[in-house]
């Protein structure tokens, strides 16, 4: 099965193996946001896949 391409840009495969992509929404309305708060939005955050759903969507990333 093919890759799917956009979902690959958003995501980072680790070192281990583990899947990394950032929490969706962060860039909007942080104008009124303490800094502690914009600097927490920038960090990824681990993703748990199926590996049904990984093995479909991300076959050659998850290698």
């Amino acid at each position: 099965m093919k890759t799917n391409k956009s979902y690959t840009k958003r995501i980072r495969v680790t070192k281990t193996g583990k899947l990394v992509a950032r929490k969706s929404g962060q860039d909007h309305f942080n104008a009124k946001e303490g800094g502690r708060t914009k600097n927490v939005k920038k960090h990824p955050v681990d993703l748990t896949v199926p590996k049904r759903i990984r093995r479909q969507y991300l076959s050659q990333v998850s290698k």
